[in-house]
């Protein structure tokens, strides 16, 4: 079998789960190539030789673009902020090596365009890329696409999605990369937004035409996140930087097919880890899926006896539910780390087979365009209405 050698960027909480990924994909699944996770990159050589041992590459490198310009590498996993993916991403595809890029694309259109661009180039070449969106591959959510694509839900009317967390609840966390708009682009409606509006395009067919939002920045200052900065053991310090960031999004959205859409994302839910949900209301029926829940989907069918009539939840476990045979018998669960598995076995898949992956770079564009309107129309107070309240 060919080798699929894999050099990744980054090693962090994205490349643990990318690392697990591509060790795990050839053990459960017959791919037409056999991925090699054979170089890890980072800028701190004693930091990435660590990582590289503990996640089990067998060599590193300090600087990508050498790691780019290496005769032994055929992708390039790009798992760093969004200020770096443009600039890797499309020396990697102009050197003719694959690319699999974690979301959000990028931090603006004009970044997400130069990027689809040169994987448009690259993919007259037989050079494949392709953008993160991991939960497209959980077993419920692909189910609820392949419902929706019968037309079990007949005309869609509502799309509601939510991605709930509460990680910068405490004021006194610091000030991280993801608070800053020049490192991650945008906070919630980025980090969080992003995998809603994919999911909402992804699961209906259909592309959002207009958006109407609302971003916030909850806490605006707080702690600088080095040991100069005066931080005390729990965190808290006197030095702060400003948070560039939305800490909070909410939008209305209208779907090409005219259904309407109602997104938030949100890293101050309070006691809300992980809550990606989302729902879709059809004139035949309805889904509901919580990614808190991630083997379940809730169906409402409107043919049934009224009589008895109700969502059913559907464990999402059987052999002929997708990518399910692969893995345990049924009733029996399957976590977070397996939507990346099933991403590299889609990617791997695709690049043996010479087609387009998905979703492709044009694909992560058009989550960003929206991601530009709603911070457009979140800026744009001009379509604020004032209600009228008693003092």
């Amino acid at each position: 079998m060919p080798a699929l050698r894999v050099g990744m960027v980054g090693y962090a909480f994205m490349g643990a789960a990318h690392s697990h990924a591509w060790h795990t994909a050839p053990r459960f699944f017959d791919l037409p190539l056999r991925p090699e996770p054979a170089v890890l990159c980072g800028r701190s050589e004693p930091s990435v030789r660590t990582a590289a041992e503990k996640l089990g590459w067998a060599d590193w490198e300090t600087d990508w673009k050498r790691l780019v310009a290496r005769d032994d590498i055929d992708v390039i996993d790009i798992c760093t902020p969004g200020d770096t993916h443009a600039e890797i991403a499309v020396a990697a595809l102009d050197a003719g090596k694959h690319v699999l890029c974690e979301k959000p694309l990028a931090n603006s259109v004009d970044e997400a365009e130069l990027m689809a661009a040169a994987a448009e180039r690259a993919a007259a070449r037989g050079v494949r890329a392709a953008v993160g969106f991991n939960y497209r591959r959980l077993p419920a959510l692909a189910l609820a696409r392949r419902l929706i694509a019968q037309g079990r839900l007949g005309t869609l009317h509502h799309v509601r999605a939510q991605y709930l967390q509460d990680w910068l609840v405490d004021p006194d966390f610091p000030l991280t990369w993801r608070l800053r708009r020049e490192k991650a682009g945008s906070g919630a409606l980025g980090d969080l937004g992003a995998h809603a509006v994919d999911l909402a395009q992804y699961l209906t067919g259909q592309q959002i035409t207009g958006v109407s939002a609302l971003l916030e920045t909850l806490v605006p200052e707080r702690p600088l996140p080095d040991a100069a900065s005066g931080l005390s053991a729990t965190g808290a310090g006197t030095a702060r930087g400003r948070v560039t960031v939305d800490d909070a999004a909410a939008f209305t959205a209208r779907f090409a097919g005219g259904a309407i859409g109602v997104f938030e994302a949100t890293r101050f839910a309070t006691g809300r880890k992980n809550a990606l949900r989302i729902e879709v209301n059809g004139s035949l029926g309805s889904l509901a899926f919580d990614l808190e829940s991630l083997n379940e989907l809730a169906f409402y069918d409107r043919a049934e006896d009224p009589d008895t009539a109700a969502f059913r939840t559907i464990l999402v476990t059987e052999p002929n539910h997708p990518y399910m045979s692969a893995w345990w018998p049924a009733g029996h669960l399957i976590g977070y780390e397996h939507s990346f598995t099933h991403q590299v076995k889609d990617f791997t898949e695709a690049i043996a087979a010479g087609e387009q992956p998905s979703p492709s770079f044009a694909d992560g564009l058009r989550v960003q365009r929206v991601l530009d309107a709603v911070a457009a129309s979140a800026a744009d107070r001009s379509v604020w209405t004032t209600v009228p309240i008693d003092h």
